[in-house]
């Protein structure tokens, strides 16, 4: 019987996307939920970077320390949440708690307009966008890991992160056409808009995960060894359990929950560096701020481009061919390369090309592999360790850069030498990912194996 005359559109899209028919309703919620996650963000994140010029530019480096010590409070706080409800009730409460938030900022901005008030609200605003992004992101990757398993997310995650793309130039566009016409306190209305949209898309992905069989078994009754099957069934309904401080334990006690926090950590590091080193190559290569934020502007575009590019098309291809583990180590050796090439140049082009493939490449390549390695972890790990990693030891690696960056200053270093002094530390990030690699394709064959035996054992028994 031949397939439907559409069906050659559909291949065709699976050829170029690596989905598969089943999947597509669930790539499509996951994309559309990251969209309106990053669109809440880029919509406010203009504001957040005005209000801390306004606080006085001297004061940042404390912004990031009072963030700091915000997520170390913060954490315990959600993962009591995640021990007390189900999936559902614990992330549509987080969003909710965020957009009452975003409410009384709104009531505050339009009341409190100037004087040392303003500025005190201003750097507390600080403070909470800085929480809530990461918060709300990783939240998002949590689900999305108990939703896929581990060869899916390897197809899938890159294609996902597509809609996170699109819904940050949405975002940034927002606010940058409408800033001139509407108050920043009004601006906020629109992130709480698109954080129930976000709200909504959870909703039905959950519902969809629900109503399925569990991933265990196939429709047949048989158990399902392979590793792509969705997630679903009763055990998403269940409530976590444990205490609010079981996830700092359960990274402390993991060599590989360590691992995964030092590769965030290195990470972040290189990028304050890098974000350091390139105040200094743009302002004594472009006199006027027109100018700069042109440049800006532009290096924003190529990298949004080339991520879109990469994610549609390249990122679970490459998971594919390469595995977590090569894959995982592209963007270390990236910056070795990138660092070097700095440290021997320290100019304008060699900057540019640098930071565009390795912001492109931490977007759609490095974020999905990184999501991967929690696939293969219990459901506690997914949403209390991983939470801790990604606020906590992110925000970490952000204050260990900037206090580093200015105390190598101090001391008469130049951008050519800080940007070496970064080479062996991501030689250090790219061993630490390619054991991460390893552990992570040890800890899916210990998944896999009794599974199979199990179905090989109950095909013996039904052959009986």
């Amino acid at each position: 019987m031949n397939p439907p005359s559409d069906s050659a559109p559909r291949r065709a899209a699976a050829r170029l996307t690596g989905t598969r028919p089943e999947e597509v309703g669930l790539v499509l919620l996951s994309a559309l939920y990251f969209f309106f996650i990053l669109s809440a963000y880029y919509v406010i994140r203009p504001i957040r970077e005005e209000m801390a010029v306004a606080g006085g530019v001297e004061n940042i480096p404390w912004l990031f320390t009072g963030t700091l010590m915000a997520m170390l409070l913060v954490h315990p706080i959600f993962a009591a949440v995640v021990s007390r409800w189900t999936r559902r009730r614990f992330v549509t409460l987080t969003y909710r708690f965020f957009m009452l938030n975003l409410l009384v900022y709104f009531v505050l901005l339009r009341v409190v307009t100037d004087g040392a008030a303003a500025v005190w609200i201003g750097r507390t605003f600080f403070v909470w966008i800085s929480v809530f992004n990461l918060f709300v992101v990783s939240v998002f990757w949590s689900f999305m890991t108990d939703i896929f398993r581990e060869r899916q997310s390897r197809r899938l995650f890159g294609l996902i992160g597509v809609g996170g793309t699109v819904g940050g130039i949405l975002g940034s566009s927002i606010t940058a056409f409408l800033a001139g016409f509407l108050s920043p306190a009004t601006l906020l209305l629109f992130s709480v808009l698109l954080l129930e949209g976000a709200v909504l898309c959870l909703k039905a992905l959950d519902s969809r995960c629900a109503s399925r069989p569990a991933a265990a078994e196939d429709s047949g009754g048989a158990i399902d060894s392979r590793p792509d099957a969705a997630g679903g069934g009763g055990e998403m309904e269940e409530v976590i359990g444990g205490s609010a401080l079981e996830g700092i334990r359960r990274v402390l006690a993991s060599p590989y929950l360590l691992g995964i926090g030092a590769f965030m950590l290195l990470f972040t590091i290189g990028s304050t560096f890098l974000y350091n080193i390139q105040a200094e190559i743009i302002s004594r290569t472009f006199a006027t701020s027109a100018e700069r934020t042109s440049v800006f502007a532009r290096i924003d575009l190529t990298v949004g481009l080339l991520t879109l590019f990469t994610q549609l098309f390249l990122t679970g291809r490459i998971l594919k061919w390469l595995g977590v583990r090569l894959a995982l180590g592209i963007l270390p050796v990236l910056s070795v390369l990138g660092f070097l090439a700095l440290g021997a140049a320290p100019v304008f082009a060699v900057f540019v090309a640098f930071q565009v493939l390795r912001r492109a490449g931490n977007f759609a390549l490095a974020v999905p592999t990184r999501e991967v390695l929690y696939t293969v972890l219990p459901r506690r790990d997914k949403y209390k360790a991983k939470n801790f990693n990604d606020l906590f030891v992110y925000r970490a690696g952000d204050q260990i850069g900037v206090w580093s960056f200015a105390g190598l200053g101090a001391f008469g270093l130049g951008s050519s030498a800080l940007a070496l002094t970064m080479v062996p530390l991501a030689g250090l990030w790219l061993m630490i990912a390619l054991w991460l690699g390893k552990k992570q394709a040890a800890l899916v064959r210990g998944r896999t194996t009794p599974r199979l035996r199990a179905a090989s054992a109950g095909g013996r028994r039904s052959a009986g």
